[in-house]
């Protein structure tokens, strides 16, 4: 009988979790510490082997945590509630409202057209579109939406190519830049992608420093905007050449595209508005705050005034009829801000216990360079998130990125924000992000081109992403 990893998994958590139960008087950390370590010791098996769903996983502190003492109920269930979830719902919210009325369609759209319809011109389109919609909805519906608009300009290219490696190189570069730009466009705002949330939210609970949208957009947005370029040279002049040239049918699709999306509708326009001045907010919350004479304005208050204003604004009171309806947020994925509230939790426990401490203390024993510190962790959170979900992965490891950095006298976000940053960035696997595993199916991929491409980003983005933490990252947060 096969035995799937996940039921291994399923037993395994608990006995660990027994084990350090076991282990709480033996002396070297106080019974707290140990309590704390066996809870995060089943928190991460079942995280890893996903043997239950990874939300599920996150509300066992609810149940633990009390249960040994730790904390109170109301200690355990507070940071489910954390303005940072708040932030995270709010971005949802706004990104229904412009996936219910299309207008991510539209703008993906222009922005394709934009670059010209040379077979390059078309890759940088896409790519630029993904890219800019992955900074405000998920990943994975901005890989969806383009996926099918990108089959069919790659059907017309096999259509009229005479030269078959270069349609080949072209649909394969195609493919492969929408996940990568997805990927990409993520790390450039705080809600582009869950770990940068996650970041946030243990910045906030371990370390009493709130992070703002705008501050992170200086980083993130010059950081995404050099990813972005590498990826496009690498796929288009460097792995996979096509030498085509230019696609006049390509054209024609994206014109037909757009034509069909008929005039801006009245919904669109209040979208865009909607949208419009809750960026405008975030990015300018200091100077807003201060012509009206108080701190009104957070990222979360921001976030939730563009998402509760889209349930209230009518767009036909006849028929009483809202920009949002409330059905619509049967897809929102709630799981994803469960798991950030027991990220946060166990986080909260592991400072309260000493374990942060204890962490830090260890690491200051061992004399490493500053340099080979930042390499060595942008490099495991880069690689380790090929194998495993990347919110996983940043909701376990950011803690302790953090207790490092303090041990190492090194300052925790010049560190972490890098290391964060490096959990998006997964570019060798299918099984490593939805973005590449949605492009896979397309047929155009084989796993040996993924890899073969992706490797060469993976080390490409530990550079960038060691350069930034010690100059743009440094400048912001220093």
């Amino acid at each position: 009988m096969k035995i799937s990893l996940k039921l291994i998994g399923l037993f395994l958590g608990p006995i660990l979790f027994g084990v350090g139960l076991t282990c709480q008087h033996s002396g070297y950390l106080n019974p707290t510490a140990w309590q704390v370590l066996a809870v995060a010791a089943w928190m991460v098996i079942w995280w890893i082997t996903e043997a239950a769903p990874m939300a599920v996983t996150a509300l066992l502190p609810i149940i633990l945590f009390p249960a040994l003492g730790v904390f109170t109920l109301k200690l355990a269930t507070a940071p489910y509630a954390s303005p940072i979830i708040f932030l995270f719902m709010g971005g949802f919210l706004l990104a229904l409202g412009l996936e219910e009325h299309g207008l991510h369609k539209r703008i993906a759209l222009r922005l394709i057209k934009l670059t010209g319809t040379s077979a390059n011109g078309i890759i940088l389109g896409f790519m630029m579109a993904t890219a800019f919609l992955s900074m405000w909805i998920s990943n994975t519906a901005t890989t969806i939406m383009m996926l099918p608009i990108a089959l069919s300009v790659v059907q017309l290219v096999k259509h009229d190519s005479l030269n078959e490696k270069g349609f080949t190189n072209f649909a394969l570069a195609l493919m492969l830049g929408i996940a990568y730009s997805a990927n990409i466009g993520g790390l450039a705002t705080i809600i582009g992608t869950p770990p940068n949330v996650v970041f946030v939210g243990y910045a906030e609970e371990l370390l009493h420093i709130e992070i703002g949208f705008a501050n992170w957009m200086i980083v993130g947005v010059p950081i995404s905007v050099i990813l972005l370029i590498i990826t496009y040279i690498l796929l288009t002049q460097v792995l996979h050449k096509n030498k085509l040239g230019k696609m006049s049918n390509a054209e024609e699709l994206i014109t037909k595209e757009l034509d069909g999306l008929g005039q801006w509708k009245k919904e669109e326009k209040i979208v865009a508005v909607i949208f419009g001045l809750t960026a405008f907010m975030w990015i300018f919350k200091v100077p807003l705050n201060n012509l009206i004479g108080f701190d009104l304005l957070n990222d979360t208050v921001t976030a939730m005034i563009g998402g509760v204003t889209m349930f209230i604004i009518p767009i036909n009171i006849k028929e009483k009829k809202q920009l949002l309806h409330w059905k619509a947020t049967e897809r929102l994925p709630w799981g994803i801000l469960l798991l950030f509230g027991g990220g946060m939790t166990l986080a909260k426990a592991m400072e309260h216990a000493g374990l942060v401490d204890i962490i830090a203390q260890v690491i200051a024993q061992n004399q490493l360079s500053t340099l080979l510190i930042f390499l060595i962790l942008i490099a495991v959170m880069l690689f380790m998130t090929e194998l495993m979900s990347n919110v996983a992965l940043a909701t376990i490891f950011i803690p302790i990125v953090i207790a490092i950095a303090e041990g190492a006298n090194i300052n925790p976000l010049l560190l972490s924000v890098p290391v964060a940053m490096a959990a998006s960035c997964a570019f060798m696997m299918p099984i490593s992000t939805p973005p590449n595993a949605i492009v896979f199916s397309s047929g155009h991929i084989k796993i040996s081109q993924m890899v073969r491409v992706g490797i060469w980003l993976n080390i490409l983005s530990v550079i960038v992403l060691l350069g930034a933490a010690f100059s743009i990252v440094e400048w912001v947060f220093g």
